[in-house]
């Protein structure tokens, strides 16, 4: 019987993790077989990523190149109302999470999961 760690390398053998811009990303990999995960910071929290990083204008552009791709995304964002008329094209499902930083903490918050 083979491992798990067989098993795992086996089914993420032909999968791709960048580290690039978000919008590099959709433009190097796009095609009708591609999913992407993508995972910005929480509306409100544009700066955790660093300065410059990630803006808050950057939500409304992730909406607009999403609608145009020709594979499937999924998206993990917070539940708020910015952000569901940002992305209210797409199917958005509220999940709801404990939430921690760090060890011991935790609160319950409410994220979207939005696809296309």
């Amino acid at each position: 019987m083979p491992s798990n760690i067989e098993l795992v390398s086996d089914r993420l053998s032909a999968v791709t993790i960048e580290n690039l811009d978000w919008r590099a990303c959709l433009e190097r990999y796009d095609a009708s077989t591609t999913l992407f995960y993508l995972d910005p910071p929480y509306w409100g929290g544009e700066k955790d990523y660093g300065k410059g990083v990630f803006e808050r204008s950057d939500f409304a552009e992730m909406a607009e190149r999403l609608s145009k791709i020709a594979g499937r995304f999924i998206l993990s964002l917070n539940d708020t109302d910015e952000t569901r008329k940002t992305f209210e094209g797409f199917w958005q499902d509220m999940v709801s999470l404990n939430y921690s930083i760090a060890k011991g903490t935790g609160r319950r918050v409410s994220e979207l999961i939005i696809s296309n």
